[in-house]
């Protein structure tokens, strides 16, 4: 039941913070502030050089078990290429893996520990092959490339898929993507790019409160 209670939570949070740096000390400044500004969803990629340890950082100071606990926060892997890799970052205390890509082994591999696993997909024909493998949501990627519309248009045929856009998902429309049925949205560098250039970390807090206040009224607005 952890499985589907983590992806319950992953829903309910809603946003994703997608987490790229130059060093895991980097990686785990910008958690901590996403954190304190309400982001309680955390997709460290494994671009970052030394990313498991900030993985592993992460996961021991902050505790997925009780939303209401002022340490809570769920810490995945994203970026994650192969089953090798996806075994690693779980070790390494991912309680989700993320992929911008349809790997199969992964996916097994994944089902195997009863970790979510949100695979990359860009085609009908990738979705429902992530969906013949056991996948529960789907990341819609590189989101930019999409327009919110294309999820109602997706579940028409496919009312069980969850679509979760990464990729393009900005303060400007996200209401858009939760009013179309987005399951959750990963927010990228838009998050952290004006807080490094400014070498404030304290802007990455205030742009996720923007985010999150944009994303529960979003929720407030659904019919």
């Amino acid at each position: 039941m952890k499985k589907m209670k983590l992806i319950q939570q992953i829903h309910e949070a809603g946003v994703i913070a997608v987490l790229r740096g130059d060093s895991p000390e980097e990686v785990v400044r910008m958690a901590e502030k996403a954190i304190e500004g309400g982001i309680k969803i955390m997709e460290i990629t494994l671009t970052v050089p030394f990313a498991m340890e900030a993985i592993t950082a992460l996961s021991k100071k902050y505790s997925s078990a009780d939303p209401s606990a002022d340490n809570y926060a769920i810490i995945g892997a994203g970026t994650v290429l192969d089953s090798e890799t996806a075994r690693l970052a779980i070790l390494a205390g991912a309680e989700f893996i993320v992929s911008p890509g349809l790997d199969k082994e992964t996916i097994i591999l994944c089902n195997r520990y009863r970790v979510p696993v949100m695979p990359g997909t860009f085609t009908v024909n990738d979705i429902l092959a992530a969906l013949e493998l056991g996948v529960d949501v789907v990341k819609l990627f590189p989101g930019n490339l999409f327009s919110p519309s294309v999820i109602p248009s997706l579940r028409g045929p496919l009312p069980q898929a969850n679509v979760m856009p990464s990729g393009g998902v900005s303060l400007d429309n996200l209401a858009e993507w939760v009013q179309a049925g987005a399951f959750a949205v990963g927010i990228g560098s838009d998050l952290t790019k004006e807080a490094v250039k400014a070498g404030d970390y304290n802007l990455i807090s205030e742009k996720a409160q923007a985010y999150m206040r944009a994303f529960y009224e979003a929720k407030a607005n659904l019919k």
